[in-house]
């Protein structure tokens, strides 16, 4: 897996992962529709989405199975990359607020909470 990010007048982030490139419009805070549209498609696309949909598996034991074992490593690396990819794709003064230690999944409901679609939101996209 080769990740590689591009960030193109700090408008859009670009990245590639096993030859899939993926754009995203960086947050804004007017544009979170789209940007969350966009940011899904893009993981659900290089197969790195398992953090966006599911809370983090139970920690591993020596008495976990190989599948158990499996999927708790797949999951880590999708919340890893995904956390890595939200912070590349938002506008600094957003960051300020966020949770430093969360899951991917914890960070959009926070961002989902926060930019709540209402028609003065999506206005300003449009304007």
């Amino acid at each position: 897996m080769m990740l590689i990010i591009d960030i193109a007048c700090f408008l859009t982030v670009t990245f590639s992962i096993n030859d899939n490139s993926i754009s995203i419009e960086v947050l804004t805070g007017s544009n979170f529709k789209k940007w969350k549209e966009d940011f899904l498609f893009g993981m659900e696309l290089v197969d790195i989405h398992i953090a966006l949909t599911e809370d983090k598996p139970a920690d591993v034991t020596a008495d976990s199975t190989d599948m158990e074992k499996a999927l708790s490593a797949a999951w880590a690396k999708s919340n890893r990359i995904c956390l890595l990819l939200m912070k590349r794709s938002i506008k600094d003064h957003l960051k300020s607020s966020l949770p430093a230690d969360c899951t991917a999944k914890e960070m959009m409901e926070t961002l989902q909470a926060r930019n709540r679609d209402s028609s003065n939101a999506e206005a300003g996209t449009y304007m």
